[in-house]
């Protein structure tokens, strides 16, 4: 699996607007090969900022630089640079091959 990240610092009084736009924008992940979930992450707050993060899981690397060349890809982010600024400086992106994964046992329901 595959984890790719961006950060994004967010003054306070542009929260708000970074959300909505988040919240209401259109998605196509679900129909790209290798896509398994994603969370947008509300962090620590300070005076400056909020920090902010969109977490991607992808079954491996190619299936996440596949996304990158996609039709899917080009539509998600069309009108970047377009819309207001709402972040302070560019998003920062990280990527991580996972290498160890738990996930919760389901409770035995038979009884």
């Amino acid at each position: 699996m595959y984890i790719a990240m961006n950060r994004f610092r967010i003054p306070p009084e542009n929260e708000d607007a970074f959300r909505d736009r988040w919240l209401g924008r259109e998605v196509h992940l679900h129909t790209v090969p290798g896509f398994i979930s994603f969370q947008l992450l509300a962090g620590p707050r300070s005076d400056e900022c909020i920090l902010y993060a969109s977490h991607t899981v992808w079954q491996s690397h190619a299936a996440f630089e596949n996304w990158t060349r996609s039709e899917e890809f080009r539509a998600a982010h069309a009108s970047a640079g377009t819309k207001k600024p709402l972040m302070i400086g560019p998003p920062v992106f990280e990527g991580f091959e996972v290498v160890q994964n738990i996930i919760a046992r389901m409770p035995d329901t038979e009884g």
